[in-house]
C-alpha cells in the first residue's frame, strides 16, 4: 500500500506544479488589465524581435563564470572539511553543476541533495561522508550571506526597493546573520573527541560540524567568500547585460534590484523555476523605472531563459560524465543514490 501511495504521489506532483503555475500566470495576466492586454502583448513580441544577441552572449558568459566561481567556492569549503586525498576539482565542479540542474528541473531545492550525492559517490570509502558534505553545503550557503548582504545594502542605497521586498530582506538578513554566527560558533567549539562512538545522532551532528571546518580556517573562509563575491558580481553583470539585450538602458542599481528580487522569488521554490512568480517579481518594480510592462515581462522571461540555458547545459554535460540520468535526480532524496558501489573510488587531487 505504501508503494501505491508513493506512485500516486509522484503522478500527482506534475499536475500540482501545472495548477500552481497556471494560478500565478493568471495573476500576472490580471495585472496587465484586460483593456491593455493587446498593446502589452505587442510590446512583448516587439522586445523579443529586437533582442541584441551580443549582450545575450555576454550574459551567458557571466552566468558561466558565476557557476565556475561557485564550484571553486564549494571546493574550498570541502577541502577544509575532509582529510586528504581530496576529490579532484573537476569532480567537485561536476557535482556542483548537477546540483544546478536539479534546482532548475525539480522543486524543493533537490539540487542541494543531488550535489552531495554525486560527490559522495567519489568518496564512498569515507565513513559518514554524507553528513560531512551536508555540513559543507551549510557552510557554503552561510558564507554566501556576506556578499549577498553587501548587494542588498547597495540596492537599498541606490534603488527604489518595494516595501514588501524591503521587509523581506530585513527579515532574511537578520535571520541569516544569526545563522552565520551560530555556524561559526558551532564550528569553533568542535571537539575531536566527540568522534568516538556515542550514539548515532551525536555522531551525525559531529560529522555535520566537521563540514563547517572552513570557519576554523580564516584564510580558507576568506577565499571561499571571495569566490562567492565573484558569483554575485557575475550574476549582477549578467542581469545588467540581459537588460541591455532587451533594450533596457538602466543603471547598475536597477540590475541589483532585479537580482535581489529574483533571489527572493526563488528562495522558496514552489515548482520548477517558479515560472510566472519570477517574471511578476521582476516586471512590477521595473514599471517604476518607466519600463513598459510587456517589455518588462519579456525581460523576465529572457533572464530566466538565459540562466536556465546555462544551468541545464552544464548540468546535462556533467550528468552524462557521471553516467547518470535525469530520473536519478528524482531518486536522490529517497535512496541517496548508491547504484554503482564498485565505481565509487576516491580520486586523488592531481593539482
Amino acid at each position: 500500500m505504501s508503494e501505491e501511495r508513493r506512485v500516486v504521489r509522484r503522478a500527482l506532483r506534475p499536475r500540482a506544479w501545472l495548477v500552481a503555475a497556471a494560478g500565478i500566470s493568471a495573476v500576472v495576466l490580471a495585472h496587465w488589465r484586460v483593456e491593455h492586454i493587446e498593446s502589452r502583448v505587442d510590446s512583448f513580441e516587439h522586445t523579443f524581435a529586437h533582442v541584441r544577441w551580443s549582450w545575450v552572449l555576454a550574459a551567458i558568459a557571466f552566468n558561466v563564470l558565476a557557476a565556475v566561481a561557485g564550484a571553486f567556492g564549494w571546493d574550498t569549503v570541502v577541502r577544509q572539511a575532509i582529510a586528504p586525498p581530496h576529490p579532484r576539482r573537476r569532480d567537485v565542479f561536476s557535482a556542483f553543476s548537477v546540483g544546478l540542474l536539479g534546482n532548475i528541473v525539480l522543486p524543493g531545492r533537490v539540487g542541494e541533495v543531488a550535489r552531495i550525492a554525486v560527490l559522495a559517490r567519489r568518496l564512498a570509502s569515507r565513513r559518514g561522508i554524507w553528513a560531512t558534505l551536508v555540513g559543507t553545503v551549510v557552510a557554503y550557503r552561510l558564507l554566501d550571506l556576506l556578499p549577498a548582504l553587501g548587494l542588498i545594502a547597495y540596492t537599498i542605497a541606490y534603488a527604489p526597493m518595494p516595501h514588501w521586498a524591503l521587509r523581506s530582506v530585513w527579515v532574511i538578513g537578520t535571520v541569516g546573520g544569526m545563522l552565520l554566527a551560530l555556524g561559526i560558533a558551532s564550528a569553533r567549539r568542535h571537539e575531536r573527541e566527540l568522534l568516538q562512538p556515542a550514539g548515532r545522532v551525536r555522531r551525525v551532528v559531529t560529522l555535520v560540524r566537521e563540514g563547517l571546518g572552513v570557519f576554523r580556517a580564516p584564510a580558507a573562509a576568506a577565499t571561499a567568500t571571495l569566490y562567492q563575491s565573484i558569483v554575485w558580481l557575475s550574476q549582477l553583470f549578467a542581469v545588467y547585460a540581459t537588460l541591455r539585450a532587451f533594450g533596457l538602458v538602466l543603471p547598475l542599481s536597477a540590475a541589483a534590484l532585479v537580482l535581489v528580487l529574483v533571489n527572493l522569488a526563488i528562495l522558496f521554490p514552489l515548482w520548477p523555476g517558479n515560472v510566472g512568480l519570477l517574471q511578476a517579481a521582476v516586471a512590477i518594480p521595473l514599471v517604476g523605472w518607466g519600463v513598459d510592462y510587456g517589455q518588462a515581462v519579456a525581460f523576465g522571461v529572457g533572464l530566466q531563459a538565459i540562466e536556465v540555458t546555462v544551468g541545464v547545459s552544464l548540468g546535462l554535460v556533467c550528468l552524462a560524465r557521471e553516467g547518470l540520468s535525469i530520473s536519478a535526480l528524482q531518486r536522490f532524496p529517497d535512496d541517496r543514490m548508491d547504484p554503482h558501489p564498485d565505481s565509487q573510488a576516491v580520486e586523488v587531487d592531481d593539482g
